[in-house]
């Protein structure tokens, strides 16, 4: 049988297609985790309420006045946005973006004054950044990572144990497997674009066992996410000492 042009064509894009397709994930070794604890400081949890409060007014004054005045920092700078001739919190507003999008960086801004458990910044004494990431066995993560021929940015925690795996991205639809507290590897998001990475999009994943599914918004939380930063003065209090954006 002669094959026309157009059949050839045909064939090649079809096994074109099938060597591009993305391959089931293979299942992998379970690794687990332990949720960071919040911060037991009665002043840090009235600070991040004021913060939380600014982000709903949507003041810039109120925000200026809860941003140190003086050194304020942005970590993973990467398009060099600071301005050390800029005002502290005018560095912030540059950091999160705060009026993008009709003032999306104000949302990002009041999801990350929710977070409570904070993390020490090495490079820097005295400061603390939230969100804090959990613990767990750096040796055993080390390895999945290198059996997966992954990286950490393929991977994402539950902010809670039994947390659902749906076989659709929609509420209601049937469970197919239920993630403990463990790393799961993300496969992609689906849903609308969001002011804070994930946290209005459903999460692809792929269970231990091989199944894949899809996790909540905001169930999943990613080892590289964005993080405020935090100081307290001995005078003043609490303040927004700096950002330290996320990503891989």
């Amino acid at each position: 049988m002669r094959l026309t042009l157009a059949t050839a064509f045909a064939v090649l894009a079809t096994v074109a297609v099938a060597q591009n397709a993305p391959r089931a994930p293979k299942p992998y070794m379970a690794v687990a985790i332990t949720p960071a604890k919040a911060f037991a400081d009665p002043g840090f949890a009235a600070f991040r309420k004021a913060i939380g409060a600014a982000a709903k007014t949507r003041l810039y004054g109120d925000l200026e006045a809860l941003v140190q005045a003086q050194g304020f920092f942005w970590d993973r700078d990467f398009g060099r946005g600071y301005d050390p001739r800029r005002p502290s919190a005018d560095n912030l507003a540059a950091a999160i973006g705060l009026e993008r999008r009709d003032g999306a960086g104000w949302n990002m801004l009041a999801v990350l004054a929710t977070e409570d458990a904070v993390e020490p910044l090495d490079s820097r004494p005295g400061v603390v950044c939230a969100p804090a990431r959990p613990g767990y066995d750096s040796i055993e993560f080390s390895k999945l990572l290198d059996k997966t021929y992954t990286g950490e940015v393929d991977w994402a925690y539950p902010r809670a144990g039994e947390t659902p795996v749906l076989a659709a991205p929609q509420a209601g639809a049937p469970a197919v497997g239920t993630l403990g507290l463990q790393f799961v590897r993300l496969l992609g998001f689906e849903g609308p674009e969001s002011d804070v990475p994930g946290r209005n999009q459903w999460a692809h994943v792929a269970l231990p066992d091989g199944k894949t599914g899809y996790a909540a918004p905001g169930s999943l939380m990613s080892l590289t996410p964005d993080r405020l930063c935090y100081i307290k003065d001995l005078v003043v209090g609490w303040r927004i000492a700096g950002f330290v954006a996320g990503g891989n």
